[in-house]
């Protein structure tokens, strides 16, 4: 299995093609993943590269971290687990759903 690592601080007009290959040149790529804004379809500046092992992922690591791409510092370090988010999605915290102001009726 291969070891996930975080790329951030992308240029926004970073492909997935185009950061497949840069890590190509330091060891054998899984899978890579630039994350998008749902609503507006653009990066996010960030994404995640699967090196094909643990080797490759330290070679990519030293070579890539704060290497500079399209003017822009690159971060690359081990991916960390996803943190577990809470029932409570962000939304009205308010409860009820009827949305209105919230005042009294006559």
């Amino acid at each position: 299995m291969g070891k996930k690592l975080y790329v951030g601080n992308l240029s926004f007009d970073m492909k997935q093609a185009d950061l497949e290959q840069m890590f190509a040149q330091v060891g054998s790529v899984e899978e890579v993943a630039i994350i998008m804004d749902r609503e507006t379809n653009r990066s996010k500046g960030f994404g995640f590269v699967t090196m094909a092992s643990d080797e490759d992922a330290k070679k990519a690591i030293a070579e890539f971290d704060g290497k500079d791409c399209n003017g822009r510092a690159l971060k690359v370090n081990e991916a960390r687990p996803r943190e577990e988010r809470g029932g409570d999605r962000g939304g009205d915290r308010r409860g009820g759903g009827r949305g209105g102001f919230g005042g009294g009726r006559r």
